[in-house]
């Protein structure tokens, strides 16, 4: 079977330099025989727009990127991730927490120092699972806004020890059979009210049902290989090859932002740069 590539941008915001790089990555290896599908991940409501994505469809068609229709969009699965919850939940590893994030701010300054998650954020406390069931759907009942966590203790008992094979390179150069340490992340969110699902849990939903071999990303993602790879062990999704690749920077040595007008690919289509040009920018000429 050829292997099967994506690319899953977001509809917030117009593609940069560093959706270019992934992008193209992607294109080159399916070029090379095999499939490039492409995922609009637009579960945030609030922020992706319609105009976002058809600028999607006509940067990648600017680039020379071809995919195969139709494209997937996750508002129109929510009913995946519900299912792949509901399975989880029987597992007894869902539960609701109701406190807002300047609330968990708030309780974790209290405990200082507190361990926090690769992005920086501090890990949730897991004050809500004291909560008795009945409290629990009596205050899910009301208009109380609540996120649906990974009892990551529990989850990570059950799954046991998990490894990826990884033929990229991680932010500190981690390749090959890399060992996966879902506790760096505790207890992530899985859905909130009124969205079923989260970017953990949807990514390893629609990566399974779209058939996808090989996950090429950026390095920022490589810390989150490892909830992945829990979820896939706990739903029985198969687990795909994963390769992570090298990010581009701003001048400040930070990761692009969709605000930054001068690396965006409309900005620099507008400006006169041409789509092979585009390669050599990211460094792939």
């Amino acid at each position: 079977m050829p292997p099967v590539f994506r690319f899953a941008p977001s509809p917030n915001g117009y593609l940069h330099l560093g959706h270019a790089l992934s992008a193209l990555l992607n294109a080159d290896r399916a070029r090379a025989g095999g499939r490039l599908l492409l995922r609009i991940e637009d579960i945030d409501e609030a922020r992706c727009r319609p105009e976002f994505e058809a600028a999607i469809y006509e940067d990648l068609a600017w680039l020379g990127i071809t995919w195969e229709r139709p494209v997937r969009r996750q508002s129109e699965h929510y009913d995946d991730y519900r299912t792949a919850l509901a399975r989880l939940d029987a597992m007894d590893l869902v539960y609701p927490s109701f406190e807002s994030r300047a609330e968990i701010a708030r309780m974790v300054t209290k405990r200082e120092p507190w361990p926090r998650d690769p992005d920086g954020t501090p890990l949730y406390p897991g004050d809500a699972k004291s909560i008795s069931a009945a409290e629990r759907a009596r205050r899910m009942a009301t208009a109380e806004p609540y996120a649906l966590r990974l009892d990551m203790q529990a989850a990570i008992a059950r799954a046991g020890s998990l490894t990826w094979d990884e033929t990229g390179a991680g932010p500190a150069g981690e390749t090959g059979t890399i060992a996966a340490d879902p506790a760096l992340w505790g207890d992530v969110i899985l859905a909130r009210k009124g969205t079923p699902t989260s970017y953990h849990l949807a990514v390893v939903v629609d990566d399974a049902a779209q058939g996808i071999t090989d996950v090429v990303r950026g390095c920022d993602l490589f810390h989150s290989t490892s909830v992945h790879r829990l979820l896939q062990a706990l739903l029985g999704l198969p687990q795909p090859r994963y390769h992570h690749h090298r990010l581009i920077l701003d001048a400040d040595g930070r990761k692009l932002s969709k605000s930054t007008q001068a690396t965006g690919l409309r900005e620099l289509r507008a400006r006169g740069v041409p789509a092979a040009g585009i390669r050599a920018l990211v460094g792939l000429d």
